[in-house]
């Protein structure tokens, strides 16, 4: 039965008056222009989604639109199946901060001038479309714009100068168009992307530039890290200028016409992990790259360099796993240690003129899978039984005319993948759909994932991929989209030399996905959310159209008497809805009432005897709820358990904004926990350092205690040096780290007010950031030195064996001077890779007994780690055990003050040609603009924070 409102008493009419107007003050609806904007779009386009319907996008929740306030703020619409063209009138959502239209290739047109009037734009993304014409002037007026990705479109003409304008941008993707003209730079009052300060990447490959790359682009306060313009016409020499940019990782020059001979100074891009310079007209001496320790993928093919030996530094770079040099001019015999780098995966000097003998012996790395010497004038080889990688050489003397041998046959095997059942039978399936890894039918999502600058050769390595799976499940997971498992297949190489693997991710709640689960899916991809191991390199996705939105029954018809009975079931319920109504309204003002005075005085229930000590005094730490907590963590879920300890346990969350974060939850009762958990809270709101680990907030409610931390990735400094987060710390990165948090316990000892001494600095609270910084954590037994203990502080002896300092030990003052003797003793753990105590062996004894200063390397060569010997010069090695030494005196007078430290660490960089004042060479991509859009390492959404707690087991006390 409906009831109209005529129909009802006068009382009921005036109640319904009132709970109409409260429903209309807090349910706003859609603002006017951003209504009609999106119906501008909706007319312009097919295939919107199907509840693109009403009048009130925000409020009926229009698939694909993303509303605050009653404003659109994002449009996220990738792999829609989207026809048509972009309307011009989407300049009417001004408060537009996300447009995401990324792999709906009938996208087609112009971009219109008008998107230059969305001002608050922080994310365009419009990956994988078929957009063409220009990229319009106005680009440059999207002033707060952090991320801009139009690869994989048809876009023509000039890059506009205008993009240096945009001082925020980070990412800056105009790759595979038919971009032409030069690079644009500066020049009186014009801009250009020399002004892009903050950007770290510029990726142009696969255009149609042309012209030199200007050497005004580059100089040292640029911070960029990748630089890919390969597959373009450029031409004239490679500018000396590049080598000041000393925070370079990934280097692609191939593939255009380049000339003249390499720049002496390109060796002082240290932090180079992939350098391709191959298929141009380079000539002149070969490159000396000495000094790139970090070097890992090396092509320089297809050039006209002079002919010369066989380079000697080569077998120096203890990081390569891929040497191409194929018709590079080179002669002579090629070495033996060459393949002895533990590393190296494939070895290509094909067309030179290397001569001899080839020789393999015994010590060849484990790693190795093909040594591609086609075509030269090798005349002997010993081929010896059980070599597990291919060698070809074919076209050489020593396969003359009727040679048999298997190395003389011209076949290279070919390398696959495919991600395997996990412990099931696959199953049959019908239809279109497939068989997922956990062994379901279903329809999933794919396409293809396409690495630029992967940093191994080797594409049959099954552990390879299996992480790269972990990795993306992790970040499906974190976004809390329904994705059950994801396979990859069929990894390949392609003309480009990028890697592409095929992609199939699978839904979990059913056997398809709905719009909103594609697009978050498409959205992590293209908006760079998803980080890959550092291996694979920077990367883009192309995905497919999905069409299975409604699963199998797509195109069924319901009855129309479902109508009927819905719209009799509405009428018939509206007093109980507006009874309803006026219940939660009143129910939510109470909450709200209730949230405001709890997040007012978090510490409304702390008692001074059971808490130790008075109320915590805090600085700008965000307080959350045990219910808030607990929706972060999965209810505390074991697979998002990180870490315990004697303190409890510590858990991976995200924020309801996208932040990852780790939680420490101390254990219920525990007194220790209460007073590690105030200590840490006061001391880690009031210091901010990048090397010092950031406190997010903290939970005091329903009788828990939590620490919110950032969540740092690569673990501690003591699973690296032990190897267990796989994780080469050479020579090089060992000092920055050392530097790293010899200047976190700087900032604590003299610029915080009052000082702060750690008390328990030792290499399992020294964390690895996802670039290698230092961040020295865990402030749980840290003591305040105030202005009348200036100098020592009376206290029970607390800390960890092996670290403490042995006057504090004894006289029971603790000093600055203690933190330093702790320091001392990670700096030994450092260079010889021990632990401090093992088999009752004592590092600090163990190296002051084996040290004679009258002999190289002070006569250390068994004690040290061999990480350090093969990389580190014999004066860095001495003055870095010098100071260590120094640090653990037994008198704390003795010893040197924490910024005497850092400047020693810093001279002793200086010592093998490193930046002290350059960012630590990175394992993966990091964002770090903040951004305001949906993007990651933004306040408002994807936020994808480094942090506190690694994925390791913590310490216990």
């Amino acid at each position: 039965m409906v009831v109209s409102l005529a129909m009802m008493p006068r009382r009921i009419q005036l109640c319904f008056l009132v709970v109409w107007i409260h429903v209309l003050a807090i349910s706003a609806w859609t603002n006017p222009d951003d209504f009609a904007a999106l119906q501008s779009l909706k007319d312009s386009w097919q295939n919107v989604p199907p509840n693109w319907a009403g009048a009130d996008p925000c409020g009926s929740q229009w698939e694909g639109i993303g509303c605050r306030n009653s404003r659109v703020i994002s449009i996220t619409l990738s792999s829609m199946s989207l026809s048509g063209q972009l309307s011009g009138d989407i300049q009417g959502l001004s408060e537009l901060q996300t447009l995401d239209l990324s792999y709906n290739k009938e996208l087609t047109g112009s971009l219109p001038q008008s998107i230059g009037k969305l001002t608050k734009l922080s994310n365009l993304i419009l990956v994988g479309c078929g957009f063409s014409g220009p990229i319009p002037d106005s680009i440059g007026s999207l002033t707060q714009l952090v991320f801009l990705s139009l690869n994989s479109n048809n876009f023509i003409g000039r890059i506009p100068a205008t993009i240096g304008y945009l001082s925020k941008l980070y990412w800056l993707d105009l790759a595979d168009n038919k971009l032409t003209g030069t690079l644009p730079v500066s020049s009186g009052s014009s801009p250009g992307l020399d002004m892009l300060l903050h950007t770290k990447h510029f990726h142009f490959g696969k255009n149609q530039l042309s012209g030199e790359i200007p050497a005004q682009l580059f100089h040292s306060n640029l911070t960029l890290i990748h630089l890919l313009v390969e597959n373009n016409q450029l031409t004239g020499n490679i500018p000396d200028t590049l080598g000041l940019v000393q925070t370079m990782e990934v280097l692609r020059l191939d593939r255009n016409s380049l000339s003249g001979s390499v720049p002496q100074n390109l060796n002082n891009l240290t932090h180079v992990n992939e350098l391709h310079i191959s298929n141009n007209n380079l000539n002149g001496l070969l490159p000396n790259l000495t000094g790139m320790n970090v070097l890992n993928y090396l092509d320089m093919s297809n050039n006209s360099f002079n002919a010369s030996d066989f380079p000697s530094w080569i077998p120096d770079l203890q990081s390569l796993t891929t040497v191409a040099m194929e018709n590079t001019g080179l002669q002579g015999l090629v070495p033996a240690k060459l393949f002895s780098l533990f590393q190296l995966q494939t070895v290509n000097m094909r067309k030179n003129r290397l001569n001899g003998t080839l020789e393999i012996d015994s010590s060849y790395s484990n790693q190795l899978q093909l040594i591609d010497m086609q075509s030269n004038l090798i005349d002997s080889f010993t081929q010896r039984p059980g070599y597990p990688f291919q060698i070809l050489l074919a076209g050489n003397p020593v396969c003359n005319e009727g040679t048999t041998q298997t190395y003389c046959v011209q076949a290279q095997q070919a390398d696959s993948y495919s991600t395997p059942p996990e412990n099931c039978l696959p199953t049959e399936c019908s239809s279109d759909q497939i068989s997922s890894p956990t062994c379901k039918c279903a329809f999933p999502y794919t396409g293809n994932l396409v690495f630029r600058a992967p940093s191994f050769s080797n594409l049959g390595n099954k552990t390879t991929y299996e992480t790269l799976q972990k990795s993306l499940m992790l970040s499906f997971q974190n976004r809390q989209l329904p994705v059950d498992s994801v396979s990859l297949s069929n990894p390949t190489k392609n003309l480009d030399d990028y890697l592409v693997i095929h992609l199939q991710v699978f839904p979990s709640i059913q056997d398809y996905f709905n719009r909103t689960g594609v697009s978050g899916i498409g959205f992590v991809l293209s908006n760079q959310t998803f980080k890959p191991p550092s291996t694979f390199g920077p990367f883009f996705f192309i995905g497919e159209g999905y069409k299975y939105f409604d699963g199998a029954s797509s195109g069924s018809h319901k009855s129309s008497s479902t109508g009927i009975i819905i719209g009799a079931a509405v009428g018939g319920s509206v007093l109980v809805i507006l009874a309803l109504i006026v219940g939660l309204y009143a129910f939510r003002q109470k909450k709200r009432a209730e949230d405001a005075a709890r997040r007012s005085d978090p510490f409304a229930s702390w008692d001074s005897n059971k808490h130790s000590g008075a109320v915590p005094q805090l600085t700008g730490a965000r307080f959350f709820s045990f219910e808030e907590l607990k929706k972060m963590t999965n209810n505390f879920s074991e697979t998002n358990d990180i870490g315990s300890g004697g303190y409890g346990k510590v858990y991976r969350g995200t924020l309801p904004n996208g932040h990852l974060v780790a939680v420490k939850r101390a254990l219920q009762g525990s007194m220790q926990g209460a007073l590690e958990f105030k200590t840490e809270i006061e001391l880690l709101s009031r210091v901010h350092h990048k090397n010092v680990v950031g406190l997010v907030g903290f939970c005091f409610d329903q009788a828990e205690q939590m620490l919110v931390y950032e969540y740092i990735p690569n673990g501690t400094l003591k699973d690296g040096l032990s190897g267990k987060t796989g994780i080469r710390l050479d020579w090089m990165r060992r000092l920055k780290i050392a530097l790293g948090a010899a200047r976190g316990l700087q900032y604590l000892h003299d610029l915080v007010n009052p000082p702060i001494i750690h008390r328990d600095i030792k290499s399992n609270n020294i964390l690895l950031d996802e670039r290698l910084n230092a961040k020295v954590a865990d402030f749980g037994l840290s003591k305040l030195l105030g202005d009348s203990e200036r100098g020592h502080i009376t206290t029970q002896v607390k800390g960890t064996m092996g670290y403490m300092d042995p006057e504090y030990y004894m006289t029971q003052q603790l000093t600055e001077k203690s933190d330093v003797y702790s320091f001392g003793v990670v700096l030994l753990e450092i260079v010889t890779g021990k632990i401090p105590i093992e088999k009752g062996k004592y590092i600090v004894r163990e190296v002051r007994t084996a040290m004679d200063k009258t002999k190289d390397m002070y006569n250390l060569h068994e004690i040290l780690d061999p990480a350090v010997r093969s990389g580190a010069t014999p004066k860095s090695i001495e003055k870095f055990v010098d100071l260590a030494i120094k640090c653990v005196e037994e008198e704390g007078v003795k010893r040197p003050t924490m910024s005497e430290v850092v400047k020693e660490i810093e001279y002793i960089m200086e010592i093998v040609g490193l930046n002290p004042n350059a960012e630590s060479a990175s394992t993966s991509e990091t964002y770090e603009g903040a951004n305001k859009g949906l993007h990651p390492y933004t306040d408002e959404s994807l936020f994808v924070y480094s942090g506190a707690y690694p994925p390791s087991k913590l310490e216990p006390k």
